[in-house]
């Protein structure tokens, strides 16, 4: 038994002494870890730095793109509200069915709920200047109703202000706009469109070169508007101020210096 007592003693000095250097390598192992944890939290404020950085200098070039380039802004139109020329036409109607006329005129139903859109109808979004200009409601039809005039009509076309060559170029530097946008910001557009004067794979001009059909126009346009609020969406701009058809009046949201995440 004295014998067995001795055996367990020594063993027992083993394991103890085989527990303290496992001790000492947690040790060592929690000082490494710790290091690299401080590392770690450095290499990430480091990084939240430059990525800050990186914004301003997207957002700086970004507010320059469209102040100098592709200025933006929205022009007032003459058109007036059809509630007050019915009102004037019928002299029977209250002034309350009249506010309702014309409040049912600028609500849109959105995502479920009825949206107030002041803007609807009465103003226009020029860009690269004031002539070239694409209605705020997203109303294009003007392009494809002269398309298809066209094919109808001989002779030389004299109508150097038609609305249609206004809205094609509109959507043509609309397209070039997001596409030079989204190489800044580093996002990939979900739609693919062409702005140059070079034919695709497909053989298809987008907007700038020859007159599109109805279908290849209405699709184009939806494209642009996908690409547009796919950017919206990257930069977090508020979901209350878009919509779906709204091209030019969202693209001014995203580039708007009140846009907090700009370039992030």
């Amino acid at each position: 038994d004295t014998e067995g007592l001795l055996r367990i003693k020594e063993e027992n000095q083993k394991h103890y002494r085989r527990a303290q250097r496992h001790q000492e390598k947690k040790e060592k192992i929690q000082k490494h870890n710790r290091k690299l944890g401080d590392l770690v939290e450095k290499k990430t404020y480091e990084l939240k730095t430059q990525y800050e950085h990186l914004a301003n200098l997207r957002r700086a070039h970004i507010l320059e793109l469209t102040s100098v380039i592709f200025p933006m802004e929205e022009v007032k139109t003459s058109m007036r509200d059809p509630a007050d020329v019915s009102s004037e036409s019928d002299n029977a109607m209250t002034s309350s069915t009249v506010s309702k006329l014309a409040e049912a005129r600028r609500t849109t139903y959105l995502s479920g709920r009825w949206v107030c859109d002041d803007h609807n109808g009465d103003t226009s979004i020029s860009i690269t200047g004031p002539w070239i200009i694409l209605p705020n409601n997203g109303d294009y039809s003007a392009y494809y109703n002269w398309v298809e005039e066209k094919k109808t009509t001989q002779g030389p076309d004299m109508e150097h202000n038609n609305p249609a060559h206004t809205i094609s170029a509109a959507l043509c530097y609309a397209t070039q706009l997001v596409n030079t946008l989204s190489l800044i910001l580093d996002v990939n557009l979900p739609k693919k469109l062409c702005n140059r004067q070079v034919k695709t794979q497909q053989g298809n001009l987008e907007f700038c070169g020859e007159n599109l059909s109805r279908h290849r126009f209405t699709r184009a346009v939806k494209k642009l508007n996908a690409n547009i609020l796919h950017l919206c969406f990257s930069q977090h701009v508020n979901l209350d101020l878009l919509h779906p058809l709204h091209t030019l009046r969202n693209l001014m949201y995203l580039v708007s210096p009140d846009t907090e995440n700009l370039g992030r």
